[in-house]
């Protein structure tokens, strides 16, 4: 058992729901190295997996509290987990879902991005706020979210600190579409491929 997120099977996909107490699901210093542990375990016997939240929240990002704290070699040590974590999503050898209900910000639009698909609620709100701070993201979403989106697109995101809500991301190609149970959608989407698959 994890402090910050649960692993259940369901037929042949696994589904990791991101938790907190206060169920902003940051990506604390220790959640990240939990969830590299994880996923590391979990590529030695791939099956699709699908990355939760609640329903408020996929992942506020980043622990704000942490990264104040940050001297100039820790703050490199922060971005290279975060990366080895993003990395790790992006290679995993079985397709990969970011099923998200509410917001989607910082660190964990990062999170949504490193995952292969991405499906939205109606009530998504995805942002990268940290321009807003005088941040910039190091987990890789300055290149990941330009590959999707386009670099204008994506500049205007960072930059602008601006925030998008599920049609919009639709519209734009962050997200690869948009249901009422966004879970629910990654699996149907999967079972196509893997038919073992149901919820």
């Amino acid at each position: 058992m994890s402090p910050f997120f649960q692993i259940e099977s369901v037929g042949c996909v696994r589904i990791l729901r991101l938790q907190s107490e206060d169920h902003t699901n940051r990506l604390t210093s220790s959640c990240v190295l939990a969830l590299i542990d994880a996923l590391e375990d979990l590529r030695h016997a791939p099956e699709p997996l699908i990355i939760a939240g609640n329903e408020r929240f996929f992942s506020a990002g980043a622990d704000l509290g942490e990264i104040a704290a940050l001297t100039g070699p820790s703050a490199y040590r922060f971005s290279e987990m975060g990366q080895t974590l993003m990395n790790l999503l992006e290679r995993f050898p079985a397709p990969v879902y970011a099923a998200i209900w509410g917001y989607c910000m910082g660190g964990g639009l990062d999170l949504a991005l490193a995952c292969h698909h991405r499906i939205a609620s109606p009530h998504a709100v995805f942002g990268h706020r940290g321009a807003a701070l005088g941040l910039i993201t190091g987990w890789g979403g300055t290149q990941r979210l330009p590959r999707l989106i386009g670099r204008a697109r994506a500049l205007q995101v960072f930059v602008a600190a601006e925030k998008l809500h599920a049609q919009q991301a639709a519209r734009i190609g962050l997200v690869n579409g948009v249901a009422e149970d966004p879970l629910a959608e990654a699996v149907r989407r999967i079972s196509l491929v893997w038919p073992a698959v149901s919820l």
